[in-house]
C-alpha cells in the first residue's frame, strides 16, 4: 500500500505536517475531581483525575516532600478489532502507566502536595494509532479540570518517517506498515522534553527533521488544548454568573 502519494498526500488525505482532527471536552464526569474526553482522528481516550488526597494502601509510598502520582492506563476490550482478554495488568499497560507517571511528574507542581496522592486513570475507547499521545493530551485536560497546578501543559504527538519524508501524528495504518515511529511529550512553552521514545531504528541523519516534526505537532496540539480550556472556563464562568 502506498502511504504517501506522488502529490504528497497520505492515505487519509492529510499532508505530512497536518494533524488528525482533534475534538475534546472537559468535565465529562461529575464524580471525578477532573475529567476529559478526546478524539484524535479515530483514536478516542477518556481520562479521570482524583486528588490530591491521602495516600491509600501502603503508607510507605508517601513522599514527605512531594505528591505521589499514580497512573493507570488501560484499553477497553472493544477498542481494537481483536478482543482483549486483559484490558489492564498486561506488560504493555504497565509500561504505558509508568511512562504516563514519569511524564506528568515533569509538569505537575509536586512539591505543593507533600504526603498526598493524585490518581490519573486513562482508557483507550477506540485505538487507531497514537494511543499514548491521546492519553497524555486527555490527562492534561483532566488535570487542569481538577484545578491541579502545572508548570505548563503537557502535549504529546507522534511522528514517523516514510519515503524519506517525516510525517506527524501517524495513524495505526502508518504505524503498522510504515517505518520508524517517534513519540514526544513536551512542555510547549519551554520546549522541555518530558518523554522521548523511538520504536524502531532511525538513521541519525534523519533524526533532527523527525524530531522537529514531532515538536511542531506538540505545539499544534497545545494550540487546540489551550483553546478548549479557555472555552471551558468561559462556559463555567457564564453558568456561575447566571446562577
Amino acid at each position: 500500500m502506498e502511504l504517501l502519494s506522488d502529490q504528497g498526500f497520505r492515505v487519509d488525505g492529510r499532508r505530512p505536517h497536518e494533524l488528525r482532527k482533534i475534538q475534546c471536552r472537559m468535565g465529562v464526569f461529575r464524580q471525578a475531581d477532573g475529567s476529559a474526553y478526546i478524539e484524535q482522528g479515530n483514536t478516542k481516550a477518556l481520562a479521570t483525575v482524583y486528588g490530591p488526597h491521602e495516600v491509600t494502601g501502603n503508607r510507605s509510598r508517601a513522599h514527605h516532600d512531594r505528591v505521589n502520582i499514580n497512573c493507570q492506563y488501560s484499553m477497553a476490550t472493544f477498542s481494537t478489532g481483536e478482543r482483549k482478554k486483559r484490558p489492564m495488568g498486561d506488560r504493555k499497560s504497565q509500561e504505558m502507566s509508568l511512562n504516563l507517571q514519569r511524564t506528568f511528574e515533569a509538569a505537575i507542581m509536586t512539591h505543593l502536595y507533600p504526603r498526598s496522592q493524585i490518581d490519573i486513570y486513562v482508557q483507550i475507547l477506540q485505538a487507531d494509532g497514537g494511543n499514548y499521545c491521546a492519553c497524555v493530551n486527555a490527562a492534561t485536560l483532566a488535570i487542569i479540570d481538577a484545578g491541579i497546578p502545572m508548570r505548563d501543559y503537557i502535549c504529546a504527538c507522534s511522528a514517523g518517517f516514510i519515503s524519506d519524508t517525516p510525517l506527524v501524528d501517524i495513524s495505526y495504518l502508518e504505524e503498522s506498515l510504515g517505518g520508524p515511529e517517534m513519540i514526544l511529550a513536551v512542555l510547549p512553552k519551554s520546549e522541555q522534553i518530558a518523554l522521548f521514545q523511538s520504536n524502531s531504528r532511525l538513521h541519525v541523519d534523519n533524526l533532527s527533521q523527525v524530531l522537529d516534526m514531532a515538536m511542531k505537532g506538540c505545539k499544534d496540539v497545545y494550540t487546540v488544548l489551550d483553546g478548549v480550556v479557555r472555552d471551558h472556563v468561559s462556559e463555567v464562568t457564564d453558568s456561575m454568573d447566571r446562577s
